[in-house]
Order: structure tokens, then C-alpha cells, then sequence
């Protein structure tokens, strides 16, 4: 299974280096090292941790920048059948889902673990605002 630098594992999570560091001496999360003697995070035990601590995206609304339609994650979850796989990702601070075959997602190799880039294609968009259930105009 792959090993995960603190400084990968920070940037999949969207938080700092230090941060993870803080999770490894808490105990918070698991670490060994690797071969030249730095911490590596198991990608499956990275994929448990980001389940585990994801938390909901910022409010849109709140921030200026723009999300971009690549997002650089984590497989967190694959559940599949026959012939369909849902596979969970962990963006940052996002969770992206994708449907595909399951034979695509074997293909892929994807995993909890395993670090992979959703592409986000989408013919509609749907926007709703937290006053949605307001149709215009006034009473």
C-alpha cells in the first residue's frame, strides 16, 4: 500500500504540514518512516483519518476564490457491485463522489489510499442559495 509524506498528506487534507505533525504526536494519526527516515502516513490510514475528521466545505459565498474543475485527493471509500462503483474522494477540505463502472475503478486500481484526480465535467449546474425556498418577489 502507499506511504504519504506529511507534506502530501497535508495538501490532500487542505491543511498545513504542521498540522498533520500535530495529529502524529497527539496519536491522533498513525505514522511510521520511511526509508531515508522521514514520517510516512499509510495511505489506507490516511483514507480513515480524512473519513473520520472530513469537515463540511466553507460557504461559498464567504470565500473569493473559485474552485477549479481538477481536484487532487485521496480515495477515502470504493463501494461497488457487478457492475457500478462509488468511489469517495477527499479534496481538501471536499469530498467529491463518482459513479463509474466497476471495471473502470478497477482499472484505475483506485482504493482507500490511493491518490487520484477528480475531473469535474458537467453539462448542468444547479445554484440554490440558503433562501431558496424564497421564489421572488415580495408579499
Amino acid at each position: 500500500m502507499s506511504s504519504i509524506r506529511v507534506k502530501d498528506a497535508a495538501g490532500l487534507l487542505g491543511v498545513s504540514d504542521d498540522t498533520v505533525r500535530r495529529w502524529i504526536d497527539s496519536g491522533a494519526l498513525t505514522a511510521g518512516k520511511d526509508e531515508s527516515g522521514r514520517k510516512v502516513i499509510d495511505g489506507e490510514v490516511l483514507a480513515e483519518f480524512a473519513r473520520a475528521h472530513a469537515s463540511p466545505p466553507p460557504d461559498p459565498l464567504g470565500t473569493s476564490s473559485s474552485a477549479r474543475n481538477r481536484f487532487v485527493g485521496l480515495v477515502t471509500k470504493v463501494t461497488e457491485d457487478k457492475v457500478m462503483a462509488e468511489v469517495q474522494m477527499q479534496c481538501g477540505p471536499f469530498t467529491v463522489v463518482s459513479l463509474m463502472s466497476s471495471a473502470s475503478a478497477r482499472e484505475l486500481g483506485l482504493a482507500p489510499g490511493k491518490v487520484a484526480v477528480a475531473m469535474v465535467k458537467a453539462t448542468t449546474v444547479v445554484v440554490e442559495t440558503p433562501d431558496t425556498h424564497h421564489h421572488g418577489g415580495s408579499s
